[in-house]
């Protein structure tokens, strides 16, 4: 098999190649490697390549409905045993998990061929994947721009042709911000569908969920049904569907009536591109004969940031603790933005903690207000294209002033700052529309439906009610077929690299 071969299936097409006898996957993994050693010095979406396992998992008998699929996965929350789990972070290099995660050991059951980990932002806490340990990982389609993030090292991954598909998470939009970058589809499951134990029950406050990206939306359907099998262990049961999420490609959904909006929650301007692209999306909806309007949820989006913010400072401030803790590192190991993160996490008193996240159901009833009415809400994913690699860098001076305010404890100081408003700006500008469906824990996709005219992915985001992921993956397969993505290619590294 030749790699533009390679490259013309999916998930799992490889895998009925494989089941039928007419590749063997050690062909594949092979493959696999060699388009990573190809294109990975450009993009740098590997923090860890796991060789002699690949090999070995290669050469068993291929089963499930995966088997012999090369795969990566997120260097975050996705523990393998007898490797370490970074999360983008220098100290956590050195500590080997003692156990698979739950998600790791059905890909495994699956039959994926597991050969290595993806880079991430530290702890997953950016919209961009840029780390002073790991470097910055770079967009395929235009090496000077952001793959995306907290998922980026796996979008650039999959959009480069390094695996057909490879694991993700999404606690902000870190599945479909970089799946939007990247010109992928990106899934995240509403909350409890998918079990992120058995280390962690409840991620985020039910925020988070994992996930995969992926090129084709039967890769990902047909994986939901390999994640979403019942956890006796987690804290809750969700319903699932009376079939299989994979049917859900080949099943029309009914005619739906869609709210749109592209006025950011925050107040930030939208690019032209990410509004053409929602009302693009809206025409293409029109023609395939679904009910489009304009339509916002009502809610107070600053306000709503800020109770995000609140609790994910917190959450930084724990990790940062804990990853001390285990490694008997310092905080000034960590990038200093993960420092600032955990200082203003640590000045959030408890009843406040409290008070941001009791009001998350606000805004969970409001747009389940939203879709009494309406089937599915629809946004922009990114409020304009991929960001420049560096563009949300701290400044120098910053650099050269936070050090001592993190030494005394000032987090309540450094949150009241013009630094500090700033980051969380630079951050959620560029993405404002995701945060909606991880703290409502609705289920949520980007479809790739548009390009930009310098040819840069600008994908469009569809939140649905609780349960809404077969109805969501239907109409994705419906776009698919009406306006196909797949065979849609970044330019080779060799002719788009950065010095």
């Amino acid at each position: 098999m030749r790699f533009d071969e390679y490259r013309g299936y999916d998930a799992v097409g490889l895998a009925g190649l494989v089941s039928r006898g007419e590749v063997h996957p050690a062909e594949l993994f092979r493959l696999a490697l060699d388009r990573c050693a190809e294109v990975d010095p450009a993009i740098n979406a590997t923090s860890l390549l796991m060789e002699q396992n690949g090999k070995e998992l290669a050469e068993r008998e291929p089963a499930g409905p995966f088997g012999g699929v090369p795969f990566l996965i997120k260097d975050l929350n996705q523990d393998y045993a007898g490797y370490p789990t970074s999360a983008g972070t220098g100290p956590l290099r050195s500590v080997r998990a003692t156990a698979n995660s739950l998600v790791v050991q059905r890909w495994l059951d699956a039959g994926l061929v597991i050969f290595g980990k993806t880079t991430t932002p530290e702890f997953g806490s950016k919209a961009i994947t840029e780390t002073r340990t790991f470097g910055a990982t770079r967009n395929p389609w235009d090496t000077t721009r952001t793959p995306g993030g907290s998922s980026g090292g796996s979008a650039a991954a999959v959009a480069a042709g390094i695996v057909p598909m490879a694991g993700a998470s999404d606690g902000g939009g870190s599945i479909r911000i970089p799946a939007a970058c990247t010109g992928l589809f990106g899934l995240k499951p509403g909350r409890g569908l998918v079990s992120s134990g058995p280390l962690v029950g409840d991620p985020l406050f039910g925020a988070a969920s994992e996930g995969v990206l992926s090129r084709s939306v039967r890769d990902t359907a047909t994986m939901l049904d390999v994640l979403s099998v019942p956890d006796p262990g987690a804290p809750y049961q969700v319903s699932r569907p009376d079939r299989p999420y994979r049917d859900a490609v080949t099943e029309p959904p009914r005619r739906l009536r869609i709210g749109f909006t592209s006025e950011s929650p925050l107040g930030t301007k939208v690019s032209a591109e990410a509004v053409r692209a929602v009302e693009d999306a809206a025409t293409l909806l029109e023609s395939l004969g679904h009910t489009v309007e304009s339509a916002d949820p009502g809610i107070d989006g600053r306000r709503m940031s800020m109770d995000f913010m609140t609790v994910w400072t917190a959450q930084s401030a724990s990790r940062l603790a804990l990853a001390c803790r285990a490694t008997r590192s310092s905080p000034t190991d960590f990038d200093i933005d993960t420092q600032v993160l955990a200082a203003v996490g640590r000045a959030v008193a408890a009843p406040a903690l409290m008070q941001a996240h009791a009001r998350w159901n606000d805004y969970t009833r409001a747009l389940a207000g939203f879709h009494h009415t309406h089937d599915l809400l629809l946004t922009p994913t990114l409020a304009e294209p991929p960001l420049h690699i560096g563009r949300n860098r701290t400044p120098a001076p910053a650099r050269a002033v936070l050090p001592p305010l993190l030494r005394v404890g000032a987090g309540r100081i450094i949150a009241r700052t013009a630094y500090y408003r700033g980051l969380v700006t630079a951050n959620l500008a560029a993405v404002p529309f995701t945060q909606l469906a991880n703290i409502t824990g609705r289920p949520a996709m980007n479809v790739p439906t548009s390009w930009t005219p310098e040819g840069l992915p600008l994908g469009v985001q569809f939140v649905g009610p609780s349960g809404s992921e077969y109805l969501l993956l239907q109409l994705a397969a419906e776009i698919e077929s009406a306006r196909p993505w797949f065979d849609r290619h970044p330019p080779e590294p060799a002719r788009n690299r950065t010095p």
